[in-house]
């Protein structure tokens, strides 16, 4: 049996239930947890997600914090997108 279909991705398995949008969501935040991600300390696309925040690369084996479904959080680049700037004030 199938845990997915072609339109739906992973949320297929919920079939007709808890609708549509919620579904979709679901498959959002669910393909985002399981893509691999660019590693910051190798510099390869082979970051994944070992639990909920924890981040390990499958080349050099880091393990990295971060968010609980994508390892770098809208409020994480935003502190780093702050901080490069004032560096690059003192400058």
């Amino acid at each position: 049996m199938f845990s997915h279909t072609k339109k739906v991705g992973p949320a297929g398995r919920f079939g007709p239930r808890y609708g549509l949008k919620i579904r979709a969501r679901v498959r959002d935040v669910e393909v985002k947890a399981k893509q691999k991600y660019k590693c910051p300390v190798c510099g390869f696309q082979k970051l994944r997600r070992a639990s909920t925040s924890i981040w390990v690369c499958e080349k050099c084996g880091a393990k990295v914090a971060g968010g609980a479904y994508t390892p770098e959080t809208g409020a994480g680049k935003a502190v780093m997108k702050a901080i490069r700037r004032i560096l690059e004030k003192e400058e």
